[in-house]
């Protein structure tokens, strides 16, 4: 569970995937970082856990509420990413 850990593609499971692997570590007394990209809501369930698990667990977001074009994306959908890196 050590080092760091990156899921992209296409479809599903990448958020669950990096959550399951995340509350086990946290579990097992290590600390995590998540960051999101293309991801800006702050009401969904893995950003608002962070409250409660917080030093252990936080999460970064870097994106706007709205989907990003990805065969298209806007200067400002870049520059937020560029942000996170």
């Amino acid at each position: 569970m050590k080092g760091l850990h990156i899921y992209t593609g296409d479809g599903g499971g990448k958020t669950v995937a990096a959550l399951g692997l995340a509350l086990r570590a946290v579990g097992h007394g290590h600390k995590v970082i998540i960051i999101q990209f293309m991801k800006g809501r702050r009401y969904i369930g893995e950003y608002k856990i962070a409250r409660r698990l917080y030093p252990e667990y936080n999460i970064y977001q870097f994106g706007r509420e709205e989907f990003v074009d990805l065969k298209n994306p806007s200067d400002e959908d870049k520059k937020i990413a560029e942000e996170g890196l």
